[in-house]
């Protein structure tokens, strides 16, 4: 997709014309036809059910492709003080490529439902829309979950606790006051099979509606 067939360049910037939709070489002005999909993003603080729900879904929505982000997260990307800036554009470069297949994709994991951190990527302009689910929960019941996790996944340091209620807090207290907003789902009572079907029928609804090219 960065690649122009005319001039050769490869360029992320390329300009967008909606009414194709239409991707544009800034240098020749080649333009060619593209799928421009809406992008669906689920985050949360661990503990909030993102990974189950994630696990449950995979398999039972033929209209979406579900990825978990952490599949390609290495220690180089963990760079806070920009956003997680080239863990993001690497994220839409791939989401880009695989909804030129047709099907829009549903990207998972703790930092995707904020709009701070994928809004600005150059990447970006190739989806049609970018729409935010945010999973939060009970502090308590927030608490009792990485409490009982495996040790392996290093959840029950005091300071890691402390900054996953801190995102929780920060989603529940701005997910309105954001742009675009975040949708939340508080799943403190849920079971993960509820929790899932309101998660899947969030997607659907999204994808529903998005999806003309």
């Amino acid at each position: 997709m960065n690649i122009y067939l005319n001039c050769g360049e490869y360029r992320t910037d390329k300009v967008i014309d909606p009414e194709g939709p239409y991707a544009i070489c800034p240098l020749c002005g080649f333009k060619h036809r593209f799928l421009r999909l809406p992008l669906l993003l689920v985050g949360g603080a661990s503990g909030t059910g993102k990974t189950a729900i994630c696990h449950r879904l995979i398999g039972t929505i033929d209209r979406a492709v579900l990825l978990d982000y952490d599949i390609l997260w290495r220690p180089e990307f963990n760079t806070p003080e920009s956003h997680y800036r080239d863990f993001f554009e690497t994220w839409l470069r791939v989401c880009k490529n695989i909804s030129q297949s047709g099907r829009p994709v549903v990207l998972v994991g703790p930092g995707a439902c904020v709009p701070e951190n994928l809004e600005p990527c150059v990447e970006r302009r190739y989806f049609s829309d970018l729409h935010y689910l945010g999973l939060v929960c009970d502090e308590d019941i927030l608490t009792e979950r990485l409490g009982t996790r495996t040790q392996w996944r290093r959840c029950h340091d005091p300071a890691f606790i402390a900054s996953q209620m801190e995102f929780n807090q920060w989603l529940k207290g701005n997910a309105d006051t954001v742009e675009p907003q975040i949708e939340l789902l508080d799943t403190s009572g849920m079971s993960v099979q509820e929790a899932s079907e309101r998660v899947a029928g969030w997607i659907r609804g999204k994808v529903s509606k998005g999806a003309e090219p």
